[in-house]
């Protein structure tokens, strides 16, 4: 796979979890990379630092709010005005909420859907004039198997998902012609610090050790009964970003230990 030298990589939702480690995979392999999310100020700046300093690339940080379509588009002319371009978009941020649909908060359901697909349509509609001016691009969009099955009481980011996979084959069908693929990548149950606190959440509750609460946990979903990790996701994503991804176009490619297999 080649490495990415020169290529300037907006990762949204960056700051922690799956999007740290894939702006991370990038950088390694030579992208400059714009990191997006949340956090203390300070962490942040030590963070992107860091970033820099230890793969020789430029990082850059932007605070745009994924509800706000003018911080968006903001965030990508930011990308390019100090990283020199937008050539790699990765549509990762997202929120979750839980209920019953009768008793769904409208202001969640709108916010869920904001962060989780509108975010995504307007980076993709801000980035990809800068790609067709270089003829091109890549563009990964996370989804999760839920943009491929269903859980309950998950309406409004099992709706968001669904509605990725579908944003990415448009994306992939109106770029086919050109040097710019549009993929999306649907993970099962990641292993992150958040699904550590389930675990131990579970542990305490049930009374179990730790690695009785994890195959409980994931064994509800993922026959492999393994989680997948973050950097599993980040090698995919770089995967995509490679020449060996060129025809690969409108694809969703399930990293979920099994899980929508069955």
């Amino acid at each position: 796979m080649s490495r990415l030298e020169g290529r300037t990589a907006v990762v949204t939702g960056s700051t922690s979890g799956i999007g740290l480690g894939i702006a991370r995979a990038l950088a390694a392999q030579g992208a400059n990379v714009m990191l997006n999310g949340f956090g203390e100020p300070a962490a942040i700046e030590k963070l992107r630092a860091g970033l820099a300093a230890e793969h020789g690339v430029g990082v850059a940080y932007s605070s745009a709010d994924m509800t706000k379509p003018a911080e968006i588009r903001a965030m990508v002319a930011q990308a390019v005005a100090e990283l020199g371009g937008a050539d790699i978009l990765v549509n990762n941020a997202g929120i979750q909420h839980v209920a019953p649909i009768e008793r769904f908060p409208d202001e969640r359901w709108d916010a869920v859907l904001a962060v989780n697909l509108s975010a995504a349509f307007h980076a993709t509609k801000a980035a990809l004039p800068h790609m067709r001016a270089r003829n091109w691009g890549r563009i990964v969009n996370i989804a999760s198997a839920h943009g491929l099955v269903a859980s309950v009481e998950k309406a409004a980011y099992v709706a968001a998902k669904h509605g990725i996979v579908g944003l990415t084959k448009v994306t992939a069908l109106e770029t086919a012609r050109t040097g710019i693929t549009a993929n999306a990548i649907a993970p099962g149950w990641v292993l992150t610090d958040l699904v550590q606190k389930q675990i131990d959440a579970l542990a305490a509750r049930e009374k179990l050790d730790r690695p009785q609460a994890k195959d409980r946990l994931v064994g509800e979903k993922h026959p492999s009964r393994e989680f997948v990790t973050v950097e599993q996701v980040a090698g995919v994503a770089v995967f995509l970003c490679s020449e060996a991804a060129n025809e690969i176009r409108g694809a969703t490619l399930s990293v979920d230990g099994g899980w929508t297999a069955q």
